[in-house]
């Protein structure tokens, strides 16, 4: 398998469940402003979309969306380890993560990385954001380590990613304590901290 990537965007998702479930693969970096990839091919050939990630399997087809990925890899490779057996409740919890973590927190942060923003704009996408953040803090409250509970699912890694983005977006999310706690603690494992090193990222917070 092949992850095309960019540095610390949305793919470090897949690229973390996919050194959890220690498989084997190879990563390919995109730039995304010129659509090309390290190897210097067209990236919307290989995803029309233009944006990481994408997941070349071994037979040639590509699948994309982070969200996608990430459930079937769990779902081809370790069934019930990082996230539960389809058709249960406990992954309908799980998929209800990933998909206010995609449509929710991801499309919050999506404006703050415009440099282009006027202020007043920028005011009104943290405060969105930080409505969202708020909910997701509540998740934690009955101090379990993870969202659904104490073992580390597909949507920890998705959460964890995009947490990642709030510091250098200017973003100070130390007094949520527990989404501090739970940033500290996902970083702390081992695939996490290869998956950062290997995108060229600091291992520390």
């Amino acid at each position: 398998m092949k992850l095309f990537y960019a540095a610390g965007a949305c793919s470090l998702s897949p690229h973390i469940v996919l050194r959890e479930l220690g498989l084997s693969f190879s990563l390919e970096s995109v730039d995304l402003k010129t659509k090309t990839t390290a190897s210097g091919a067209d990236f919307t050939t290989i995803n029309p979309k233009g944006y990481v990630p994408a997941l070349q399997l071994d037979d040639g087809e590509v699948l994309t969306e982070g969200a996608a990925i990430v459930q079937y890899l769990a779902d081809a490779y370790a069934p019930g380890r990082l996230a539960p057996t389809a058709g249960t409740t406990a992954r309908a919890r799980v998929d209800a993560h990933l998909t206010f973590i995609a449509s929710e927190l991801h499309k919050g942060f999506s404006p703050l990385f415009n440099p282009a923003l006027d202020p007043e704009a920028r005011v009104a996408a943290v405060a969105h954001l930080d409505r969202r953040l708020d909910i997701v803090e509540t998740a934690f409250a009955d101090g379990r380590a993870y969202l659904t509970g104490p073992d580390f699912t597909i949507a920890d890694a998705y959460l964890f990613v995009v947490l990642n983005w709030a510091k250098p977006l200017g973003l100070d999310l130390t007094r949520r304590t527990a989404l501090a706690a739970f940033g500290a603690r996902v970083r702390a494992r081992e695939a996490v901290q290869a998956a950062l090193a290997a995108e060229g990222l600091p291992t520390a917070a």
